[in-house]
Parts: C-alpha cells; sequence; structure tokens
C-alpha cells in the first residue's frame, strides 16, 4: 500500500508521526476496503462507506461534508475539481491539512466542505457550516461520552446554545477590503477563500472544532488530542442529580474566556437549586474560594454572569482586578472586558446599614452592570447605554429582574489550603 503512494501522497504524510502515519495508513485502508462499488478504484473511498465506517459518531450532514471537502480538495499534477471518489493522496492531504496544517491549508479544505462549487460561498453557506460543526463537536462528544461530566439538555432541533455559539463565531467573519457592516455579516455576502483563512485565523474555535470533529469522530488515538482545556471537568459534590444552567456550548464558550490556567477544571461552590435562596449561603460558600463564574437566568430566560478573577471577600470596597469579565450566553454569546474606565470589577457586601448589601460587578454603587440583591431572587443590570467598568449592554431582559436559578463555579485548581 505505502509503495503506491504518489510522490505528493508522501509530501503530505511527511507531517505525521511514525505511529500517527500508520493509523492514518490503517483508517484509510479500511475506508478503501469498505467501498463496494463495482468499478471503484481500490485506493479510494465511496461516501457510503465513510458514513458506514463512521455510523451514528457524527451526524450525517457534518460526514457529508467531510467527504466533500476531502474530494474536492485539488492536488499538485491532478485534474481540478471533485472526484467520483476520495483518492488515497486526497485523503491524506485532507487529514494532513485539518490535523497538522497551516490556516491556508485548513481554509483549503473547508471552503470544500462550505460548498461543492467553485469560487467564493456566500455567508448563508458559512452560516450553515458553522451550525453544523458546533452541533457536530457537541454530538460527537456525547458520543464518545467526554463531556467530563457536563450533560446536554435534549430536545427537538438543535439546542439554542449550538446555534448562539455558531452566531458567535460566524459574527467574526468580515469583507476584506470593504467597510464592515454593521450587526453580522449579510446573508447575500460572498467570501473568498482569503476571507475564509482570514476567519480561521482569528477565530481559533473553527479549527478546534474541526480537529475535535475529525479526532473522535474517527476515533483516531495516536494523534494527539488535549479536550483538557476545551471542556473542563465538572466536579460537584452531590450524590442526587444536578443539571447546570450551562450546557456543553455555553460552558466551552464560557471556559475560552479564562486564563489558560484556569480552564481545566470546574468546581460547583453554590447553585440556588442545592442549597436554596439565601443570601447567606451564598457568601458562605463562594468567599475564599479563589477566581469563580457566576451565572444565572433571569425570568425571562436571559442566561448571564460574570469571572472573578479573585477570591470573592465580604468587605465595603470594590475588589478584583482587569482580568474579571461580564457575558451573556443566551439569547446571544459575548463576553465583556474592562475598559479601564474605573476599577468596580467586583463587590461583595452583606449586612452594612449605609451603602448596598449584594454582590455586584461593573458600574457603580446602585448603578451596576451585575447586581445581586441581598433579597435572594431580585437583581439588576443597568447601561445607559454600556457599563463603565466593562462595556457591557444590559444583560437582563429587564433593567430590574427576578431569577431563581444562580451558580457560581471556582475555576482551576482549588485554593493551596483546601488541597
Amino acid at each position: 500500500m505505502g509503495n503506491s503512494r504518489s510522490q505528493a501522497g508522501t509530501n503530505f504524510c511527511s507531517h505525521f508521526l511514525p505511529e500517527e502515519q500508520a493509523e492514518i495508513d490503517g483508517l484509510f485502508e479500511a475506508l478503501s476496503s469498505e467501498t463496494q462499488r463495482p468499478n471503484t478504484s481500490p485506493s479510494s473511498f465511496s461516501l457510503e462507506a465513510l458514513k458506514s465506517h463512521i455510523g451514528e459518531a457524527l451526524p450525517p450532514e457534518m460526514v457529508t461534508r467531510l467527504y466533500d471537502g476531502m474530494r474536492g480538495l485539488d492536488l499538485p499534477g491532478k485534474a481540478k475539481g471533485p472526484s467520483e471518489n476520495v483518492s488515497q493522496e486526497q485523503f491524506m492531504a485532507s487529514m494532513s491539512h485539518l490535523l497538522k496544517g497551516s490556516f491556508k491549508e485548513k481554509s483549503l479544505v473547508i471552503m470544500k466542505m462550505i460548498s461543492a462549487t467553485e469560487g467564493p460561498v456566500k455567508a448563508s453557506e458559512v452560516q450553515q457550516f458553522t451550525e453544523d460543526l458546533v452541533g457536530s463537536v457537541v454530538h460527537v462528544l456525547s458520543y464518545r461520552q467526554e463531556l467530563r461530566g457536563w450533560t446536554q439538555k435534549r430536545g427537538p432541533g438543535p439546542p439554542p446554545s449550538v446555534q448562539a455559539l455558531a452566531a458567535q463565531l460566524f459574527s467574526e467573519m468580515e469583507l476584506r477590503g470593504k467597510w464592515p457592516l454593521p450587526g453580522p455579516p449579510q446573508l447575500d455576502c460572498d467570501y473568498d477563500r482569503a476571507a475564509v483563512e482570514d476567519w480561521v485565523f482569528r477565530t481559533p474555535h473553527v479549527a478546534t472544532f474541526l480537529s475535535v470533529v475529525v479526532h473522535r469522530g474517527f476515533l483516531l488515538l495516536c494523534t494527539p488530542l488535549d479536550l483538557t482545556t476545551l471542556v473542563p471537568e465538572c466536579h460537584v459534590d452531590q450524590e442526587r442529580g444536578f443539571e447546570s444552567l450551562l450546557d456543553v456550548p455555553s460552558v466551552i464558550y464560557v471556559n475560552a474566556q479564562l486564563p489558560r490556567e484556569r480552564r481545566h477544571r470546574w468546581r460547583l461552590l453554590f447553585s440556588s437549586e442545592l442549597h436554596g435562596h439565601s443570601f447567606a449561603q451564598l457568601c458562605g460558600r463562594v468567599t475564599h474560594q479563589g477566581p469563580c463564574v457566576l451565572l444565572l437566568e433571569d425570568h425571562d430566560g436571559h442566561m448571564f454572569g460574570g469571572f472573578a478573577s479573585c477570591s470573592w471577600e465580604v468587605k465595603p470596597q470594590f475588589q478584583g482586578d482587569d482580568t474579571c469579565f461580564l457575558f451573556s450566553t443566551s439569547p446571544r454569546m459575548a463576553v465583556y472586558t474592562s475598559t479601564g474606565y474605573n476599577n468596580h470589577y467586583m463587590y461583595l457586601n452583606h449586612g452594612q446599614q449605609t451603602i448596598p448589601n449584594g454582590l455586584g460587578m461593573g458600574g457603580q454603587h446602585n448603578y451596576f452592570g451585575l447586581w445581586i440583591d441581598v433579597d435572594f431572587g431580585k437583581g439588576h443590570s443597568k447601561a445607559k447605554p454600556k457599563c463603565t467598568t466593562y462595556n457591557s449592554p444590559q444583560l437582563s431582559a429587564q433593567e430590574d429582574f427576578r431569577f431563581e436559578k444562580l451558580e457560581v463555579w471556582a475555576v482551576g485548581d482549588a485554593p493551596d489550603w483546601e488541597q
């Protein structure tokens, strides 16, 4: 089999270590042996063979996209345009590009995965590809039982968080050489390969998600894939069942905003579902626990929160530093970082007579970007037009909101005194 490789195929193979190459060779041999069509070259495989091999590990639409990306890949010295089946050279080149390649090489395959036609692709096609990509990551991690303790909410159709994360990734697209349009990209715009390459470069999750799809879809074991900073370990010290407000796309998005050393493990400190609707309980469970993520859902279904870069302390002064941020996960995913205008990053007070009692992030007394009142279940998010500390808009549906569900997670390793 190795002797039949062309020079082009050998060049692409050289991107892999010997043990990785042996696994890639074995994968192609398995795929080509499953191709049963008459008159099909033994050194190629069909879409049916790919679907049969992957089974239910990936959604059918992503399997088709992978196949189109591989068979549409142009190789030096070969005829342009998609081939009838995926040749050995195309398969090796595609795997090399997707797993080991540069942004330019990845974009070559991605363009073919987005559309089988030559030339620019429509923004609407990029949008659908992005939704399929995010949905496939959630699907394959669930199928391979690699959610690391998190649960994915089930229901008809793609979860809203899949569409929200896809919309956030898609919003990174810009028209090259033209004045950026307000709001999300217009769906009838054209994007050439240079624009797609720029998107892949500026939006690391696109390449990361493709790597997850290929690694876990094909169940590659020799080629390295580190999921620890993508999906953190979820630790909940409760015997009874607990379902977080965060599902998989949401936790992937929020986790990516954290300092890298904080992304590998999340530990539940407080949940209104488990620990009750008590501000005193909240204070008692979250203070002196290191950096934390706070998240709540208001009565209108908006989900939002903030990252506290240091331990919460009950005191009348503001605390924290400029690595704190606010975020939203529903109805849209966005993160809002420090403006440098002031240092009102974090505030926690309880039992005072003359100053506000509650938990706040950003803004000022009685006008916080995010505020949880001591009268648990009430809060506000005030921003006219933006929060001065984080440049965040109003995060809740109503300026003064009510909520029942609130969670606080310690992120990263526990403080030294607790270990």
